[in-house]
């Protein structure tokens, strides 16, 4: 019985990459994105934790557009290796900024999703993607 599992093996790369970047996209970049200058600042000053204290707008503007622009790249299985690549160093530096302050159980979530897109960098979208790899 398990070992036919391995035969939805692309569908569930699908749901995965449908679901995933869905939830990004919702809850975490379209209102970021949409936030305009302010926000950009705001999330781009993140990067001093990586020691990095300039261009806060460009930064912030590069988050948000991981989360909602690269999340709907994973979503359509487009660009899909570079769009990992984005949101990973995106919940890295949002993983540093969260342990920098102490709070390592909210420090949990972008770390656990950096795992997550690590490992889909390397899987790939699967065969139901405009990549098709």
């Amino acid at each position: 019985m398990w070992s036919s599992l391995g035969n939805y093996r692309d569908a569930a790369l699908l749901f995965l990459r449908v679901a995933l970047g869905s939830f990004f996209i919702y809850a975490h970049g379209w209102a970021k994105l949409a936030g305009g200058l302010p926000k950009w600042k705001e999330l781009g000053k993140a990067m001093k934790h990586v020691g990095l204290d300039f261009w806060p707008v460009a930064w912030g503007f590069m988050a948000a557009f991981s989360e909602s622009i690269g999340a709907g790249l994973i979503v359509l299985g487009l660009f899909f290796r570079p769009a990992c690549v984005l949101i990973l160093l995106t919940m890295t530096v949002a993983a540093a900024m969260l342990s920098h302050n102490g709070d390592l159980i909210k420090a949990s979530h972008p770390i656990e999703m950096a795992i997550v897109f690590f490992t889909l960098l390397f899987i790939g979208p699967g065969k139901y993607s405009v990549d098709k790899s």
